[in-house]
This record gives structure tokens, sequence and C-alpha cells, in this order.
């Protein structure tokens, strides 16, 4: 037992780390590169106590997965100790993947290559390190293990990864209406035929879980300022891209310049994975921000400007609308920005960003929550509940760009 750890977590208290293979992951490079990226990337820039890390998260996660298993087996569900040992490794390193400031570069830094599958990229080379004691665990990660409950606790609607985030991002934001009864749903757990289900007297926590969840999105990780910052981020990442491949010599460190330099797609992952691996593992928050301090006297205007308005919170402007902007509208944002940056057409690409953005608490389409029922019936949650399920699917468009006046523009 000499390396049991209990690590003090301000959000559950005291948590045990147990010894043995958990301990030593935990203790691996790969792991700890987590505590250098920062869980909800750019949130800081508006609820400042948002400094948590992926780190933070993935231990919270285990500590819920841990409780889960507990309950679960009081309740006569047979898991096996190297099950429960796999699943814990499961939701441990399930977001290993990830890179510079979360979800926000995962696509900008690569095409095609999710952090779920870096993940498991990751997970196979400590397998071959630790010699073969993952393998459960990524069955039981990719779904592929015969006990469906152990996936869905890693990955599901109702997932430890989903029920500590929400707990953790409320808790450092201070945007109380995240708050989730986390401790009651985990005691209404149960299996039935193999799946995950909870049990009917559960049933208002999860919809207060779906309803938290549903504002934490628009309040905390759609803000329009947090995605203001995280879009001018990728715009910085992506026009640092196009500079380096035009033989522009731009201040970086190695790991980063490597991936300025090439965009490597899932096959080069696949093929050369160890190189790959071992360049992004040195890939973390760190980095980018270093980098954009070097940048913000680099000659290129655009690249300067962007670099400089992130590390100093000059952050664009972002409009939120409920349907598609009106062309006439767009034309005239573009001639605002053209005349107050005295830049060409090509800076438009970079300065007037255009999107959408979604979301849904919940999803009828595929796996949905199971409600074990006081007759003994098992039923989805949308046949379970009053609660409008299907209506709170939203989608909101955007525009954003530079605090420009247009006031003069005709």
């Amino acid at each position: 037992m000499k390396n049991k750890k209990i690590v003090n977590d301000p959000v559950y208290g005291f948590i045990s780390i147990p010894d043995g293979i958990i301990f030593d992951l935990i203790e691996h490079p790969y792991f700890q590169r987590l505590r250098r990226i920062k869980q909800t990337s750019l949130t800081h820039l508006v609820y400042p106590g948002a400094l948590h890390t992926r780190f933070h998260h993935a231990i919270g996660a285990l500590h819920l997965m841990q409780e889960a298993i507990e309950v679960l087996r009081s309740k006569g569900i047979t898991i096996s100790e190297a099950e429960a040992e796999g699943a814990c490794i499961a939701i441990l390193l399930h977001d290993i993947g990830h890179g510079p400031f979360s979800h926000t570069l995962e696509h900008a830094l690569f095409k095609g290559v999710t952090h779920e599958e870096l993940s498991l990229l990751f997970m196979e080379r400590l397998n071959e390190a630790f010699g073969g004691q993952l393998s459960l665990a990524m069955d039981i990660f990719r779904g592929h293990y015969p006990k469906p409950f152990l996936h869905q606790l890693v990955s599901g609607q109702l997932d430890m990864d989903r029920m500590d985030y929400l707990n953790r991002d409320s808790f450092f934001t201070g945007v109380h209406e995240g708050v989730i009864g986390y401790d009651r749903i985990i005691k209404m757990l149960s299996v039935r035929d193999g799946e995950l289900v909870v049990e009917e007297k559960g049933i208002y926590s999860i919809e207060k879980f779906l309803i938290a969840r549903r504002l934490m999105y628009w309040q905390v990780y759609l803000h329009k300022t947090v995605l203001s910052a995280e879009q001018m981020l990728i715009a910085a990442l992506l026009r640092a891209k196009a500079l380096t491949k035009q033989g522009y010599p731009l201040p970086a460190s190695g790991p980063l310049s490597f991936f300025l330099r090439q965009e490597p797609t899932w096959k080069d992952f696949a093929k050369g994975r160890d190189t790959l691996l071992g360049q992004f593992a040195m890939l973390d928050d760190f980095d980018i921000v270093s980098a954009l301090k070097s940048w913000m006297n680099t000659e290129d205007k655009v690249l300067s400007f962007f670099s400089s308005s992130i590390i100093n919170r000059r952050l664009f402007r972002l409009e939120f609308r409920n349907s598609p902007f009106d062309e006439a509208y767009i034309q005239k944002v573009r001639r605002g920005i053209l005349a107050w940056s005295g830049l060409d057409e090509e800076a438009l690409e970079y300065l007037f960003i255009q999107g959408k953005e979604s979301n849904s608490a919940y999803t009828t389409s595929k796996d949905e929550i199971k409600i074990l029922h006081k007759s003994g019936e098992v039923l989805p949650m949308s046949e379970s509940t009053d609660y409008d399920l299907q209506s709170r699917a939203v989608t909101k468009y955007y525009l954003c760009y530079p605090k420009v006046d247009f006031s003069k523009q005709k």
C-alpha cells in the first residue's frame, strides 16, 4: 500500500488513488501533461476562477467511477476486480488525447483526428509500456466489452465524464445553475440486461441534470465572449500555419513548430504513432501562450494583431442570432473591417468569422437514458417523463469580428 495516495479535491474532498497500475498511470508523463491543459480553454477570460485542468477533471471522473462501481456492487451487480480496474483506467485516460486548450484547437492543429482517437493511441502505447495491463480498459473504452454498462459509465448520456465536468466547471466558474445532484444520481444507478439504468425515483435528478447541462452550455461553454476568444485563438493558429507553409519564420517551441509545418492525418498517426505521439505529448497550453507572446512582435500585421489581442484580452465582438444573418448586413460588416484595418480582402479570412453553434442537452436518436420503473419495466427517458426533451435543441448563428464602429458605413 506504499503507493496509495490521498488527494484533497476542492469539489469532492479527499479522494483515494488506488495503488498499482492506476497510481503508476497517473505518475506517467503522458498523464502529467494534463496538468498543463486547461479544462475549459479560455473560459477564464470571462469567469476568472475557471483555471482548473484536465488533470483535475480526470481525477474527479475516476473518483465518481469508484463510487458508481461501489453502488452497483451493493445492488448485487457482479463486477470483478479486473473489470473495476479496467473501468477506472478507461475513465482516467478518456481525455488523455486532448491537445492545448482542450476542444478549442482540436481541429486547428490537424484535420480529421479527434481527441478520442488520440486517447486510444496513447492507451495503446501505455498498454505496451505496462505489459498489456490496459487491454481490458481499452475494450471497455471502445465499447467492445460484453458488459455494456461499463462502457456507458465511461461514455454515454449519463457517464462519469459528464457528471464530473458539469459539477467541476460550475464550481470553478461560480455558475451555480450548473450544479447537479451527482451523488443522488449515482446512488440511483442500476443494471438491467447488461445496460445501465436509473431507478424511477431518480428521474427528477436526471431532469435537473439535463437542465443544468443546457444552461452550462449557453452560459459558460458557448458564452459569446468565450466563443469570441476561442475563435480568435483558432484564427491565430491558422494564420501561423499559413505563414509557416509560405516559409515565413515564426518563433515557437519544437513541438509547436512541428505541427505548424505539417498537418498529419489519422493515417499518419496510425503509421507513425510513436513519433507523432512523442511530439504531441510535449505540446500543451504553455507552448501556445509562449508563441502568442512572441508573435505579438512579428511583422505580419494579422498574426501580430491576433496575438496581442488575445494576450491583452482585446476580444472581438460576437453577435448571436436565432436565424442566419442577412447578406446585406454581412457585406456591411466586411466593408467596415476593410476600411478600419487598411488591409486587403485576404485578411477577411481571419478578421471576419462566421458560423453557428448548436446544443441539445439530450438526444433521443441513440443510447437514451433508461429508467427502471417500480413495475420492473425499463423505458427510455423520453417515455418516462413529462419534461419536454424534444424542444431543447437550439441553434444560434454568429458573426465574430473586431469592435469596429459601423455607424458611418453605408
